[in-house]
C-alpha cells in the first residue's frame, strides 16, 4: 500500500509530530508499541495489512512517537505521559473531539492514560496484547526477569537494524519468531530509531507500572491476544477496568493472516456497539498539595494584616506555576493550595517550581503529589484520591515533594529522580503506602 501524506503538528514544547490520517468512519488512533514509522510501515507488507484493514472501518490516526521515526529525532523519546500529550496536540490540530484509542502492547499503555485522563475524548478502547508493565514482579508473574533485560539489551547494541533482531529477541523467550515478522525488520527499526534511542526507550518502558491508571480507564474496553497463548494476564488486565472484555482472535500467532482479519472483525464488531462517552464526572488526575511550613508561628509573628499580605504573594506566585505547567487551581487550603494536573510529571515539577517562586518570601512550603480518578463536582473535586494527595503532602519534610508510588511508576523516563521514603499509612487510608522524596 502506497504512503498516505504526512503532516507535522508543533507542541508546545516547539517538537514535531509526525502524524497521518487515512480512511472513512470513527476516529481511530493506533499508538505503535516499539518500531514505528509512519511511512517505513506501510512498505512492510504486514503491517500494511494489519493498519490498512482498520481504515476499512476507520479513519485511522497514527503518530510517530517524539525521537523516532519521522518526529522530531533530536530530542529523547518519550515517557507515556508526554506521548499522551503528544496525541492531545494532534487530535487538536485534526479538530477531532472524540475518538477510539488503541495500540499494541506499549502503545496501548500510552492510550490508556490518555483515555483515563480524558474521558470525554475517549469513546472506546482497544488494546492488542496487553502489558501493565514490562518486568517480573511478585504480584505481576507475566513480566520479564531482569536476566532477559540484560540479553535483551546486548541483543539491541549488536543486532539493531537487522533482520535478525525479531527472531533474536523471539529466541530469549525460547520461540520462535514467523519469518513473515521477520522480513524487512531490520529496515523498519533502522528507520523507527538509532539503537541509543531504542535502549532509551526499553529503559522507561521498564519502569514503567500503569496499572494504577487503569480503574480510570471506564469507557468500553476490548482487549485482544492470540487464542494460542495464554490469556491469563490480559484477565489480570481486564479485571483492574470497570468496562473490559476480553477476546481470543483464532490463528496461529499474532501475524498469520488469520488473526489480523480477525482481530480486525473483533474491533468491528466492538465498535458497532452502542459506546456513550463517559459522563459521570470521573477523570484520572494527578493532585498537587502544597502547605506552608511553621505558617502558624508565622502569622503569629506578623500579625493578621500583614499575614494576609503574605499570603496574597504566596497564591499569586503558586497559581502562576500551576499556568505554567498547565494545572488546574482548585482552590486555597488555608496555608497551601490544592492543584490537578493531566500529567504527573507536570504535577512534581510544578511542586518544585513553586517551592523555589517562594522561598524569597521567607516562606519554606512542603508538597505531596498522588495520581488517582477524581470527582469533578462544579469547581472542586473530591474522591479518595483527592484524600491520599493530602495524607502525602502532610508527610512531607520542609522543602520536600513526596509522592505516591502511582506516581513514581509513571513518569519513568521523565528525568525526575526518586528515592524511597519508607512505607506509610495514611489516616483514613486503607492498606500502607510506599512514598518516595524527589531528589534535587
Amino acid at each position: 500500500m502506497k504512503s498516505p501524506h504526512t503532516r507535522y503538528v508543533k507542541t508546545s514544547d516547539d517538537v514535531y509530530i509526525a502524524y497521518q490520517i487515512v480512511g472513512d468512519g470513527p476516529d481511530l488512533v493506533w499508538q505503535f508499541d516499539y518500531f514505528g514509522n509512519v511511512d517505513a510501515v506501510w512498505e512492510h507488507p504486514l503491517w500494511a495489512h494489519f493498519l490498512g484493514g482498520f481504515t476499512e472501518f476507520s479513519r485511522l490516526i497514527l503518530l510517530d512517537r517524539r525521537g523516532t521515526g519521522q518526529s522530531s529525532r533530536n530530542v529523547p523519546p518519550s515517557d507515556l505521559e508526554t506521548r499522551a500529550s503528544d496525541l492531545r496536540a494532534v487530535l487538536e490540530a485534526l479538530g477531532s473531539d472524540v475518538v477510539v484509542a488503541g495500540g499494541h502492547q506499549q502503545g496501548g499503555a500510552a492510550s490508556a492514560l490518555f483515555a483515563a485522563t480524558e474521558p470525554e475524548r475517549v469513546r472506546a478502547f482497544v488494546w492488542e496484547f496487553p502489558e501493565a508493565r514490562s518486568l517480573w514482579a511478585p504480584d505481576y508473574p507475566w513480566g520479564v526477569s531482569d536476566e532477559y533485560v540484560r540479553r535483551a539489551r546486548n541483543l539491541t547494541e549488536n543486532h539493531w537494524g537487522t533482520d535478525a533482531l525479531f527472531s533474536l529477541d523471539w529466541a530469549l523467550l525460547d520461540e520462535v519468531a514467523p519469518p513473515e515478522a521477520s522480513s524487512g525488520i531490520g529496515k523498519l527499526s533502522r528507520s523507527t530509531a538509532t539503537p541509543d534511542v531504542a535502549l532509551d526507550m526499553d529503559r522507561i518502558w521498564n519502569e514503567t507500572d500503569i496499572r494504577g491508571v487503569l480503574p480510570a480507564v471506564r469507557m468500553p474496553a476490548l482487549l485482544m491476544v492470540n487464542e494460542a497463548r495464554d490469556r491469563s494476564q490480559a484477565d489480570y488486565i481486564a479485571s483492574l477496568m470497570p468496562n473490559a472484555q476480553v477476546v481470543c482472535i483464532p490463528g496461529e500467532d499474532g501475524f498469520s493472516p488469520e488473526y489480523i482479519d480477525g482481530l480486525h472483525e473483533a474491533t468491528r464488531t466492538f465498535l458497532g456497539l452502542a459506546v456513550p462517552a463517559s459522563s459521570d464526572g470521573r477523570v484520572l488526575s494527578t493532585v498537587l498539595f502544597t502547605d506552608i511550613v511553621d505558617s502558624t508561628r508565622r502569622a503569629a509573628e506578623l500579625g493578621d494584616a500583614a499575614w494576609r499580605q503574605l499570603l496574597a504573594a504566596h497564591d499569586e506566585r503558586a497559581r502562576n506555576e500551576i499556568e505554567r505547567f498547565d494545572g488546574r487551581y482548585v482552590h486555597t487550603t488555608g496555608d497551601g493550595l490544592l492543584a490537578t494536573f493531566d500529567g504527573p510529571a507536570r504535577a512534581v515539577r510544578c511542586a518544585r517550581a513553586i517551592a523555589d517562586a517562594v522561598r524569597s518570601l521567607g516562606l519554606d512550603i512542603r508538597a505531596g503529589c498522588h495520581t488517582g480518578e477524581i470527582e469533578l463536582v462544579d469547581d472542586d473535586v473530591q474522591g479518595l484520591a483527592v484524600h491520599i494527595g493530602a495524607r502525602v503532602a502532610a508527610l512531607a519534610g520542609p522543602s520536600q515533594v513526596l509522592v505516591s508510588s502511582t506516581v513514581k511508576d509513571l513518569v519513568a523516563g521523565s528525568g525526575l529522580t526518586f528515592e524511597d521514603a519508607g512505607e506509610h499509612e495514611l489516616k483514613g487510608v486503607p492498606d500502607r503506602w510506599r512514598l518516595y522524596r524527589v531528589v534535587d
